[in-house]
């Protein structure tokens, strides 16, 4: 349009422009704490002449102005693939590593109330027997101290059982918010698509999808894909849960209960929806997929070494102890008793008299302590009791290695996003300045081509 008051209509473009360039960001500045926000950036084009050609006449005119056509968020999503992915890394590694160091501190491992002092205590005890054959407390103290390996034992198993309780917990907790998540992306996906298609900025929305498939793959390790319509859609090692404005739900199939005890099984997954219920293959990744592997490895794994330390103390000392001879010069019985299909929940003492410690390595020995020398200096289970710890203890320095690598990863992904995404207060003043100068330049133009067109037609031909 060329004209006079075709410039008019040039500044005011520009106002209009500039205007939403301030208010975007100042809207910038006022969320630059908010969670998840990506700044957005006024995406502008010059107005440009008729482009259908005219017969009879040709466009003279030059600078029509300015015009919004969008506002972008400031997001890459191959930043956005790569954070899921590490921050789905990080949650298996910092779960394990947590729970491992828990085990560590109930181990008591070095320490005068641990199993491996216990152990010693033992072998003390039969020194001591050997030293005082006819002491009555020397007798008493060497069932006392078996019985404070039991106690150390069963102390033990119990807080790695324990352990394993609150986790088969956390199992069901995560699960129970997975499904909250993937309902509420459902529902953004839902919102997005509607907003998209009235034309309403989804700007917001698109913040909310992102944040939801972030904590989706820090639970599982969940995969998201854009759909064409915004949304978003997750799978959990292939398998679909959330499916535009459809969310299906993952389930414990097997392994604990709903009230969070073990069935005895292996723990599986399923992802249950319209078509009917889904195996998750093993394998996730975040925080379920870091649970699921101690519960299923790990600490199954030590608890099955310390009952195997357990048996073999109990068939090592039962054995000699029966090759002696008591007090009464009776052939001695087994120390300890056990159930061979639950070593740890029900190892203990068989003997509570004193006079049946078998001391003696003849028949009416008397004073003879030679069975007792046997037990004080003979093979043990210290050795395979000490690799057991050694191992976990090396298993725990090394989830703290990984996940200590991670982070520095997880922290190179986040910080490229912020350089993004991030608000700088800097920046956005600097923008804000520039669209303020740039808002007062337009209104100047329009100020002068007012006072230009005022002087054509109020003074023209004026005397």
């Amino acid at each position: 349009m060329s004209g006079g008051f075709s410039s008019l209509n040039t500044a005011l473009t520009a106002l209009r422009y500039n205007r939403v360039a301030m208010d975007v960001a100042g809207s910038n500045i006022a969320n630059v704490t908010t969670d998840g926000y990506a700044r957005r950036r006024v995406e502008g084009a010059a107005v440009a002449g008729p482009t259908q050609p005219a017969l009879w006449s040709r466009y003279d005119g030059a600078g029509d102005g300015v015009q919004v056509t969008g506002v972008t968020r400031m997001t890459d999503e191959l930043l956005n693939v790569r954070a899921r992915r590490e921050h789905g890394n990080q949650a298996y590694l910092d779960v394990r590593q947590a729970s491992l160091e828990n085990i560590e501190n109930g181990l008591g491992e070095p320490g005068d109330s641990g199993v491996n002092a216990a152990l010693a205590d033992l072998r003390n005890a039969w020194h001591e027997l050997s030293l005082s054959p006819g002491s009555q407390s020397a007798r008493a103290q060497v069932l006392s101290s078996a019985r404070s390996v039991v106690d150390a034992i069963g102390v033990q198993a119990r807080n790695v059982e324990s352990e394993a309780g609150d986790q088969r917990v956390h199992v069901l907790n995560d699960v129970s918010e997975v499904n909250t998540v993937a309902s509420g992306l459902a529902d953004t996906n839902r919102a997005i698509a509607a907003g998209n298609l009235g034309g309403s900025d989804v700007g917001v929305l698109l913040d909310k999808r992102d944040q939801l498939t972030q904590r989706l793959a820090e639970l599982t390790g969940a995969k998201a894909t854009v759909r064409s319509d915004g949304g978003a859609d997750v799978t959990i090692n292939g398998v679909p849960l959330v499916t535009g404005s459809r969310a299906g739900s993952l389930t414990v199939a097997s392994g604990i209960t709903p009230d969070g005890e073990s069935d005895g099984t292996a723990l599986t997954f399923a992802v249950v929806d319209a078509s009917g219920a889904t195996t998750v293959p093993s394998g996730m990744s975040g925080e379920i997929g870091g649970l699921t592997d101690l519960l299923t490895t790990t600490l199954p794994a030590y608890l099955t070494g310390l009952a195997a330390v357990a048996k073999d103390l109990a068939d090592t000392v039962n054995t000699q102890h029966q090759a002696g001879y008591d007090a009464a010069g009776t052939a001695g019985t087994a120390m300890f008793a056990y159930d061979p299909t639950d070593v740890l929940g029900t190892l203990s003492v068989a003997i509570s008299d004193p006079d049946l410690v078998a001391a003696s390595s003849v028949p009416g020995g008397g004073l003879d302590v030679g069975n007792a020398n046997a037990l004080a200096t003979g093979p043990g289970v210290e050795g395979d009791y000490q690799r057991l710890v050694t191992g976990l203890g090396t298993e725990v320095v090394e989830s703290r290695r990984r996940a200590a690598n991670q982070q520095v990863l997880t922290s190179q992904v986040d910080g490229a996003r912020e350089q993004l995404s991030g608000v700088d207060l800097d920046e956005e003043m600097v923008n804000m300045i520039s669209a303020q100068r740039a808002y007062e330049s337009a209104s100047r133009v329009m100020t002068t081509v007012d006072s230009m067109l005022d002087t054509l037609i109020n003074r023209t031909g004026v005397r």
